[in-house]
């Protein structure tokens, strides 16, 4: 549906994380009476219809996504049906109802679960702040071609985590976040695609007190991504007390996000191989 440039400018103030449902409500919104086209109009007319029947528009979770599925070429992993896998997952254990159970007073949409997708590392779902984020990760591998010492990969790296060592290149993990974009670029072939999957951050927040989302290490492929996503929900659920975030759980527990999870759904420990995060 077509917005005219004052709805565009008025939804663009809406916090980044309720902006895409916003956006839908005020289409609905429009829809309903009629309307060709969004206008500001619609915008407060939504707005007022939120702020008065916000407990109506709560479901208990949010599922975010990048602009990966729409062409991006930063893609370090392409999981088509990971969107609707977690949407699936999520609404099979009804966290509405669960909420209800929980929080004291009305729902808010602050109180909703909160799930992230990045397709690479340029995270623009911002999955750093948010319950559980998922960034898409891609391993660059280095193979037994010879290299042409032609740079191009150095040049690609935005880390500067690949350096030329006797005519080979070498990646510092400590500085890789696995865009895959070098393996990508290489015309020899020296450097491949490895393993691909998606990185696994917990406990993010805003508001009142932020916190950034601690990740685990490793790269994993989306069937055991999947697992521990649901792991972590079993973990949330059943230490919520009050509707509190993640974060606070996991504060609470005094334990670190990775030996939490990994107790409660005695997970295997990760490959080192990976562990960035945690340095060299």
């Amino acid at each position: 549906m077509k917005w005219s440039k004052e709805a565009e400018e008025a939804v663009s103030r809406v916090p980044f994380f309720v902006r895409k449902r916003v956006k839908k409500w005020v289409e609905d919104e429009a829809t309903r009476s009629g309307a060709r086209e969004v206008t500001q109009r619609h915008v407060l007319t939504s707005q007022q219809r939120f702020l008065n029947r916000m407990e109506e528009e709560v479901k208990g979770y949010q599922v975010e996504t990048c602009f990966g599925p729409s062409g991006c070429p930063n893609r370090a992993v392409i999981s088509e049906d990971l969107p609707a896998a977690l949407e699936t997952l999520l609404s099979r254990r009804d966290p509405e109802s669960f909420l209800r159970q929980r929080v004291k007073g009305p729902l808010k949409v602050h109180h909703e679960f909160r799930l992230s997708i990045s397709d690479c590392p340029n995270a623009c779902s911002r999955p750093q702040v948010v319950d559980i984020g998922l960034i898409g990760a891609c391993m660059p591998e280095i193979t037994e071609e010879p290299c042409s010492e032609c740079g191009v990969c150095m040049e690609a790296c935005k880390e500067n985590a690949i350096s030329a060592q006797n005519g080979q290149p070498s990646i510092s993990e400590s500085k890789c976040l696995f865009c895959g974009q070098c393996a990508k670029v290489c015309p020899t072939g020296t450097l491949k695609k490895g393993k691909k999957g998606y990185r696994i951050l917990v406990g993010g927040k805003l508001g009142r007190h932020p916190r950034l989302a601690e990740e685990f290490p490793g790269v994993f492929p989306q069937d055991e991504a999947m697992k521990i996503v649901e792991k972590c929900l079993d973990l949330y659920q059943e230490h919520s007390v009050h509707g509190e975030r993640f974060g606070e759980i996991l504060e609470r527990m005094d334990k670190q996000p990775w030996e939490a999870i990994r107790q409660a759904g005695r997970l295997k420990s990760p490959p080192g191989l990976l562990s960035h995060k945690t340095g060299e």
